[in-house]
């Protein structure tokens, strides 16, 4: 069983939220309310809030589900539009500030299942360690330098 909760149109930036987010992901609902409470960012009591939303959503919509077995499975950040503004500059100048918004999704579920994972260089590096390596063909005579050696 799985529940959602979104927040849409949230005055912060992707990249300052999805810190947050990742610290979140994955772990089990009570766990994330105690992190989630104690961080010294100004996303997380936003992101607090949205998590027990998608509790009493998954409460609401399905009897019998207890609150102590749901697990965050899912988060993810997207952005949302900008806000496009203008701030006077030296010499008649003038510097474009663009505020962003995101948008923020919560899946709680209690099936323990594989977790969402941020995309990106430290994906694929924990994807190519896992994967067994391997063997590399040497180069054969391809080389200017190869091909006078075998003269």
């Amino acid at each position: 069983m799985e529940a959602t909760a979104t927040l849409r149109y949230m005055k912060a930036s992707p990249q300052k939220v999805r810190l947050v987010a990742d610290m979140i992901r994955g772990k089990k609902v009570d766990e994330a309310l105690s992190i989630l409470r104690f961080m010294k960012k100004h996303s997380a009591k936003d992101l607090e809030k949205l998590v027990r939303s998608a509790v009493a959503n998954a409460e609401n919509t399905e009897n019998g589900v207890d609150a102590d077995d749901l697990v965050v499975s899912k988060i993810y950040v997207n952005e949302g539009p900008r806000e496009k503004r203008i701030q006077p500059a030296p010499m008649g100048r003038a510097y474009r500030i663009q505020k962003r918004k995101a948008h923020i999704t919560v899946h709680v579920s209690d099936e323990v299942k594989a977790v969402n994972q941020r995309s990106g260089a430290a994906a694929a590096a924990a994807a190519a360690a896992s994967k067994p390596a391997a063997k590399t063909k040497a180069k054969t005579g391809s080389s200017r330098r190869a091909r006078s050696a075998a003269k």
